[in-house]
């Protein structure tokens, strides 16, 4: 009797921004060691349109081209997330996969997530759990959300985990795993050191500062975003800071007509960079001020002092294992902490658990044991009863 189940299970990977490509890039990577029994299918937002954010970057992590391109772009929150809803969507009435796999807390990710929950289509969300617990940042809107709609979790350091395990989750369905950003890192570290400096910056290893602002609460505002610019001028003539702006930050830095104040601070504006360069620029700097989450993770791997432009930051072991230190947007403290690297006072930080380069191979192997379970022919109809052997099997190591 010829047997009509599927041998290969489809899952969907989703990406619309940025820091989704270094996330997804090595769980592809790792699928692909299994062709003959997964199937994954690039999905690209559009969430994240400028080349250098995406086609550069993607081609840069060795990522294969998007199988498709829903073209949401940007737009309000609402806005974005609607219309990637109902893109998505007809993307999963048309052709459904086995599996959704969400990265991060961008709005793609929630919109997609919600999509595939009411399509019935089980979901896995990669860089599950974490908090700041501040529910008045969308993104802390979107991580929630998503969290409580998928059905394997996949945490990138052991706070993440334990917010999953105080909220209730199954443990069954929490699988930690590492941190997939530090697996692109690891891969592509040694090429990125080959990469040039910009040209005209005459720049050396640790002679410099890095600065990177995207956060609408820090340039979407004039005061705030002119008050950062003033505190790192006010050392930047004993070390000279390097800014590649994101393409909305360089909207905002046009908008406000702020380019004199960052000529007169001594910050050196450049325009964005593709990953390896930024890798270059990151692991070679004296240290770093940011806004950015994955910046947090990748300069406490590296070992670079950051200073995290925020309030409050959902990756708490950058700063308690890491080299991170929050300094929020007051203008006296960003000053201070940068003095006190800047006279060699410098924070040291350790590798979190689980973040060896390995992250994707165990979400890939995790997948497997997903795939063995729902095609197997005795394989429980009901959702919930299949779901919680799903889980049994996987959380017995197959």
């Amino acid at each position: 009797m010829t047997d009509y189940r599927p041998r290969r299970m489809k899952i969907m990977m989703v990406v619309g921004a940025r820091p989704n490509y270094m996330k997804a890039a090595p769980i592809i990577k790792q699928m692909h060691r299994f062709a003959d029994f997964l199937e994954p299918i690039i999905v690209h937002t559009g969430q994240h349109y400028d080349h250098i954010l995406s086609e550069q970057i993607m081609s840069e992590l060795g990522m294969p081209q998007p199988d498709i391109y829903l073209g949401v772009g940007s737009g309000t929150h609402a806005e974005q997330t609607a219309n990637t809803m109902l893109e998505f969507e007809r993307i999963l009435i048309a052709d459904p996969p086995h599996l959704v796999a969400v990265f991060e807390d961008v709005n793609s990710t929630l919109a997609c997530a919600l999509v595939a929950a009411k399509c019935k289509i089980l979901i896995a969300h990669v860089e599950a759990g974490l908090r700041s617990f501040d529910m008045s940042a969308p993104e802390e809107i979107n991580r929630v959300l998503t969290d409580r709609v998928s059905d394997f979790l996949f945490p990138s350091e052991s706070a993440a985990f334990q917010n999953l395990m105080n909220e209730g989750f199954d443990a069954g369905s929490v699988f930690y795993v590492g941190n997939t950003m530090i697996d692109s890192l690891t891969d592509r570290f040694t090429e990125a050191q080959t990469r040039p400096y910009p040209e005209n910056l005459d720049l050396k290893p640790k002679s410099y500062a890095l600065l990177t602002l995207h956060k609408p609460e820090n340039v979407d505002d004039f005061k705030i975003f002119r008050s950062i610019i003033n505190a790192v001028g006010s050392f930047s003539d004993k070390m000279p800071v390097v800014f590649p702006a994101h393409p909305r930050t360089k909207l905002n830095i046009d908008k406000f007509e702020l380019s004199p104040y960052l000529e007169r601070a001594g910050i050196k504006l450049i325009g964005p960079t593709g990953y390896l360069d930024f890798l270059k620029l990151e692991s070679e700097a004296a240290f770093v001020m940011t806004d950015s989450g994955g910046v947090q993770d990748e300069t406490t791997f590296l070992n670079v002092p950051c200073l995290t432009l925020r309030e409050i930051t959902e990756r708490p072991v950058t700063t308690i294992e890491g080299t991170n230190i929050l300094v929020g947007r007051i203008p006296e403290r960003i000053a201070a902490e940068a003095e006190r690297i800047l006279g060699g006072n410098i924070k040291e930080g350790s590798k979190p658990k689980y973040w060896d380069g390995e992250a994707g191979k165990r979400i890939a192997e995790t997948f497997i044991k997903i795939r063995q379970n729902l095609f197997e022919p005795e394989s429980i109809k009901d959702g919930t009863k299949k779901m919680k052997t799903v889980r049994e099997i996987v959380t017995a190591g197959g």
